[in-house]
Protein backbone atom coordinates (compact mmCIF):
# COMPACT_ATOMS: atom_id res chain seq x y z
CA UNK A 1 0.00 0.00 0.00
CA UNK A 2 2.88 2.61 0.80
CA UNK A 3 4.63 1.41 -2.48
CA UNK A 4 1.63 2.40 -4.41
CA UNK A 5 0.90 5.79 -2.75
CA UNK A 6 4.47 6.59 -3.21
CA UNK A 7 4.54 5.52 -6.74
CA UNK A 8 1.08 7.54 -7.80
CA UNK A 9 2.56 10.58 -5.94
CA UNK A 10 5.62 10.67 -7.83
CA UNK A 11 4.06 9.65 -10.98
CA UNK A 12 2.09 13.33 -10.70
CA UNK A 13 3.99 16.13 -12.73
CA UNK A 14 1.13 18.67 -13.32
CA UNK A 15 -1.31 18.38 -10.68
CA UNK A 16 -2.21 16.39 -7.52
CA UNK A 17 -5.96 16.62 -6.28
CA UNK A 18 -6.85 15.15 -2.74
CA UNK A 19 -9.85 15.30 -0.30
CA UNK A 20 -8.27 14.35 2.79
CA UNK A 21 -9.01 14.50 6.70
CA UNK A 22 -6.02 15.22 8.90
CA UNK A 23 -8.70 13.98 11.88
CA UNK A 24 -9.41 11.33 10.17
CA UNK A 25 -6.84 8.87 11.19
CA UNK A 26 -7.51 9.78 14.87
CA UNK A 27 -8.48 7.11 17.27
CA UNK A 28 -8.05 3.87 14.80
CA UNK A 29 -4.30 2.84 16.03
CA UNK A 30 -2.90 3.27 13.01
CA UNK A 31 0.52 3.26 13.55
CA UNK A 32 2.80 6.18 13.94
CA UNK A 33 5.31 5.96 11.28
CA UNK A 34 2.08 5.74 8.27
CA UNK A 35 0.96 8.94 9.68
CA UNK A 36 4.46 10.38 9.36
CA UNK A 37 4.57 8.41 6.15
CA UNK A 38 1.47 10.49 5.24
CA UNK A 39 2.23 13.99 5.65
CA UNK A 40 5.77 12.83 3.75
CA UNK A 41 3.69 12.11 0.53
CA UNK A 42 2.03 15.75 0.70
CA UNK A 43 5.29 17.27 1.14
CA UNK A 44 6.75 15.25 -1.65
CA UNK A 45 4.02 16.39 -4.12
CA UNK A 46 4.17 19.77 -3.08
CA UNK A 47 7.96 19.45 -3.89
CA UNK A 48 7.87 18.13 -7.63
CA UNK A 49 4.45 19.34 -8.60
CA UNK A 50 2.68 22.71 -9.86
CA UNK A 51 -0.58 22.51 -8.57
CA UNK A 52 -1.65 20.76 -5.19
CA UNK A 53 -5.16 21.32 -4.61
CA UNK A 54 -6.41 20.05 -1.29
CA UNK A 55 -9.80 19.92 0.12
CA UNK A 56 -10.41 19.15 4.06
CA UNK A 57 -13.55 19.33 6.12
CA UNK A 58 -14.39 22.27 8.47
CA UNK A 59 -14.54 19.76 11.59
CA UNK A 60 -10.71 19.00 10.93
CA UNK A 61 -9.49 22.88 10.93
CA UNK A 62 -8.20 22.45 14.31
CA UNK A 63 -5.89 19.55 13.43
CA UNK A 64 -4.33 21.27 10.05
CA UNK A 65 -0.68 22.01 10.66
CA UNK A 66 1.44 24.41 8.44
CA UNK A 67 3.34 21.76 6.64
CA UNK A 68 -0.19 20.47 5.46
CA UNK A 69 -0.76 23.91 4.45
CA UNK A 70 1.71 24.51 2.96
CA UNK A 71 3.40 25.18 -0.02
CA UNK A 72 0.64 24.36 -2.54
CA UNK A 73 -3.24 25.26 -2.09
CA UNK A 74 -5.19 24.30 0.82
CA UNK A 75 -9.29 24.53 1.33
CA UNK A 76 -11.67 23.96 3.66
CA UNK A 77 -15.87 22.93 3.37
CA UNK A 78 -18.23 21.45 5.77
CA UNK A 79 -17.87 17.73 4.62
CA UNK A 80 -15.87 15.77 2.09
CA UNK A 81 -17.20 12.82 0.28
CA UNK A 82 -14.26 10.14 0.78
CA UNK A 83 -10.64 10.52 1.06
CA UNK A 84 -9.02 10.55 -2.32
CA UNK A 85 -5.96 11.13 -4.35
CA UNK A 86 -5.86 12.10 -8.07
CA UNK A 87 -2.99 12.34 -10.27
CA UNK A 88 -2.83 13.88 -13.52
CA UNK A 89 -6.17 13.34 -13.86
CA UNK A 90 -4.91 10.26 -15.01
CA UNK A 91 -5.43 7.79 -12.18
CA UNK A 92 -7.04 7.86 -9.00
CA UNK A 93 -6.50 6.02 -5.69
CA UNK A 94 -9.49 6.21 -2.94
CA UNK A 95 -9.61 4.14 0.10
CA UNK A 96 -11.32 0.70 0.37
CA UNK A 97 -13.47 2.20 2.74
CA UNK A 98 -13.64 5.82 1.61
CA UNK A 99 -11.89 7.09 4.85
CA UNK A 100 -8.55 5.55 5.26
CA UNK A 101 -5.98 4.58 2.87
CA UNK A 102 -4.07 2.71 5.37
CA UNK A 103 -6.75 -0.42 5.22
CA UNK A 104 -6.10 -1.17 1.75
CA UNK A 105 -6.72 1.33 -1.47
CA UNK A 106 -8.37 1.21 -4.67
CA UNK A 107 -6.64 2.77 -8.15
CA UNK A 108 -8.40 3.98 -10.42
CA UNK A 109 -7.30 4.30 -13.94
CA UNK A 110 -10.43 4.40 -15.92
CA UNK A 111 -10.63 7.80 -17.39
CA UNK A 112 -14.53 8.31 -17.65
CA UNK A 113 -14.31 7.69 -13.66
CA UNK A 114 -11.42 9.46 -13.51
CA UNK A 115 -13.08 12.43 -14.68
CA UNK A 116 -16.04 11.95 -12.66
CA UNK A 117 -13.51 12.20 -9.51
CA UNK A 118 -11.98 15.37 -10.88
CA UNK A 119 -15.27 17.14 -11.36
CA UNK A 120 -16.54 15.96 -7.72
CA UNK A 121 -13.24 17.97 -6.56
CA UNK A 122 -13.75 20.62 -8.65
CA UNK A 123 -17.59 20.92 -7.22
CA UNK A 124 -16.10 21.16 -3.48
CA UNK A 125 -13.23 23.01 -4.28
CA UNK A 126 -15.28 25.93 -5.79
CA UNK A 127 -17.66 25.76 -2.84
CA UNK A 128 -15.06 25.84 0.03
CA UNK A 129 -12.66 28.46 2.01
CA UNK A 130 -9.00 29.29 0.78
CA UNK A 131 -6.53 28.40 3.78
CA UNK A 132 -3.66 29.05 0.82
CA UNK A 133 -0.42 30.03 3.16
CA UNK A 134 -2.89 30.27 6.44
CA UNK A 135 -1.25 28.84 9.50
CA UNK A 136 -4.12 27.32 13.00
CA UNK A 137 -2.97 29.34 15.62
CA UNK A 138 -2.84 27.18 18.73
CA UNK A 139 -3.18 24.01 16.38
CA UNK A 140 -2.47 20.54 18.22
CA UNK A 141 0.38 19.29 16.58
CA UNK A 142 -0.33 16.36 14.57
CA UNK A 143 2.42 14.01 16.41
CA UNK A 144 0.89 14.74 19.34
CA UNK A 145 -2.94 14.17 18.17
CA UNK A 146 -2.65 10.30 18.36
CA UNK A 147 -1.46 10.60 21.77
CA UNK A 148 -4.37 13.17 23.15
CA UNK A 149 -6.86 10.69 21.74
CA UNK A 150 -4.77 7.75 23.52
CA UNK A 151 -5.31 10.22 26.89
CA UNK A 152 -8.84 10.91 26.53
CA UNK A 153 -9.42 7.04 25.74
CA UNK A 154 -8.15 6.10 29.26
CA UNK A 155 -5.42 3.41 27.85
CA UNK A 156 -2.76 2.90 29.84
CA UNK A 157 0.90 4.30 28.97
CA UNK A 158 2.15 0.68 27.79
CA UNK A 159 -0.81 -0.07 26.13
CA UNK A 160 -1.29 3.25 23.95
CA UNK A 161 2.55 3.43 23.03
CA UNK A 162 2.03 -0.47 21.69
CA UNK A 163 -1.45 0.71 19.61
CA UNK A 164 0.13 3.99 18.33
CA UNK A 165 3.84 1.45 17.38
CA UNK A 166 6.01 4.06 19.29
CA UNK A 167 8.55 3.22 22.46
CA UNK A 168 7.35 3.48 26.57
CA UNK A 169 9.57 5.69 26.31
CA UNK A 170 8.87 7.77 22.93
CA UNK A 171 4.96 7.79 24.34
CA UNK A 172 5.86 9.11 27.68
CA UNK A 173 8.37 12.18 26.31
CA UNK A 174 5.20 12.99 24.10
CA UNK A 175 2.66 12.83 26.54
CA UNK A 176 4.88 15.74 28.65
CA UNK A 177 4.95 17.80 25.30
CA UNK A 178 1.21 17.34 25.17
CA UNK A 179 0.74 18.64 28.96
CA UNK A 180 3.26 21.37 28.14
CA UNK A 181 0.98 22.46 25.14
CA UNK A 182 -1.49 22.46 27.44
CA UNK A 183 -0.62 24.39 30.06
CA UNK A 184 -1.12 21.83 32.92
CA UNK A 185 0.79 19.14 34.22
CA UNK A 186 -2.86 16.82 35.10
CA UNK A 187 -3.66 14.49 32.28
CA UNK A 188 -7.42 15.34 34.05
CA UNK A 189 -6.94 18.80 33.44
CA UNK A 190 -5.39 17.76 29.92
CA UNK A 191 -8.81 16.45 28.76
CA UNK A 192 -10.63 19.60 29.93
CA UNK A 193 -8.29 22.31 28.51
CA UNK A 194 -8.00 20.10 25.22
CA UNK A 195 -12.22 20.26 25.00
CA UNK A 196 -11.88 23.67 25.81
CA UNK A 197 -9.54 24.45 22.85
CA UNK A 198 -11.86 22.46 20.69
CA UNK A 199 -8.90 19.84 20.08
CA UNK A 200 -11.42 16.79 20.72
Amino acid sequence: MKAALTSLVRSARHELLSFDNPAGALGHGIPEPFLEFAGACVRTAAAQTPTVRRIAPRHGLTHLTAPWLSPGAARVTDSIPFKMLVADRRVAAVPLDLELHYNGLLLIRDPVVVQALVRAHRSWWDTGDDLTGQAIPGALPVHLQPVLQALLAGLTDETAATRLGMSGRTYSRRVGQLLTALGTTSRFRAGAEAARRGWV
